[in-house]
């Protein structure tokens, strides 16, 4: 697939999803982003800001299988993968696949399940793949993962390790409308939900085609440093305590390559890195004891950094 059939195909779905959710086109190209760089998200807002309706959206946009998971803490990991039962017609067991076997998995409210559950993820969020009683289960592409967190209740939660967080390309805040933006949800909701009425604009198989693609983005050597760079200094900050790794660095990378495709170019620049930074970096970074939260730390640290570090000229942008 060429670079300019992927910036159609995004362009396609981002127009569909608007039609149904309002005001978040940050938040739509995100997840674009991340589906076109194999990645997954962590959406994290208070409820009823669109986040289940934003992932239901980007389904049907791309024609793909969807599947919701409500995490509870009785939830247990065969209760994602499937389970083998014996089938007394046939006297053999049969496999029976449980939700993780679709092209995108909502699992609504993660940080509801256990420690042990939680970690069942692991596996399929980094290689694709499902372990089931000592047998591998390779799982269709694309496989995407939209998780979303409360981030104001603790009472019934287990927050997420930090090789689940390493896990997500991105972590991401829906934040409230605006008034005008309040008033065109009332509008367009007020008689029915234009979620039912969109139909799919784009194949899973045009998703694989983008994913097999975007690399074609050249990324210069000064571009790679300004990257590193901008890596290392998370790991030598003073307030940090356990800077990114080096998946992080290359998450970093693809998001760069897909935000330039989205942007019209075929090479990245220092404006690509840094737009995806925060979003990228930001929840990998384990911080010092800080009055502020977690994220709001991490997201003055990346930004912080993002000013200190040299920006590379012009001249050597596009020679990778």
């Amino acid at each position: 697939m060429q670079l300019t059939q992927i910036r159609s195909l995004a362009q396609s779905i981002r127009d569909n999803v608007n039609r149904v959710v309002v005001g978040k086109e940050d938040v739509i190209d995100k997840l674009l982003i991340a589906i076109i760089a194999s990645g997954h998200v962590l959406l994290e807002d208070v409820p009823g800001t669109g986040k289940t309706l934003l992932a239901k959206a980007m389904a049907k946009s791309v024609r793909a299988s969807f599947k919701r998971i409500q995490f509870t803490p009785d939830l247990l990991p065969s209760d994602l993968s499937g389970i083998h039962f014996f089938n007394q017609k046939l006297s053999e067991f049969e496999f029976r696949p449980g939700p993780l076997f679709t092209h995108v998995l909502l699992a609504d409210e993660i940080n509801r399940a256990t420690p042990r559950t939680q970690s069942s993820l692991l596996e399929c969020m980094e290689e694709r793949q499902v372990s089931i009683d000592g047998e591998t289960r390779t799982l269709t592409r694309p496989f995407f993962v939209i998780a979303t967190q409360n981030p104001v209740e603790n009472q019934g939660t287990f927050p997420l390790p930090e090789a689940q967080l390493d896990r997500f390309l991105f972590k991401i805040k829906m934040g409230y409308p605006n008034a005008a933006e309040g008033i065109q949800i009332l509008k367009r909701f007020k008689e029915a939900n234009p979620l039912v009425a969109i139909l799919g604009v784009a194949d899973a198989e045009e998703i694989v085609a983008a994913q097999d693609s975007y690399s074609q983005v050249k990324v210069s050597d000064d571009i790679l440093a300004y990257l590193i760079a901008i890596v290392e200094k998370t790991r030598t900050h003073s307030e940090v305590s356990t800077g990114v790794s080096p998946r992080g660095s290359q998450a970093l990378l693809k998001a760069a390559q897909v935000q330039a495709i989205l942007k019209g170019r075929d090479f990245v620049t220092p404006d690509d890195i840094k737009a995806m930074a925060e979003p990228v970096l930001a929840h990998r970074l384990i911080v010092k004891g800080s009055l502020r939260s977690r994220t709001e730390a991490s997201e003055a640290i990346v930004a912080a950094i993002l000013r200190d570090v040299p920006v590379p000229t012009e001249d050597s942008l596009i020679s990778g």
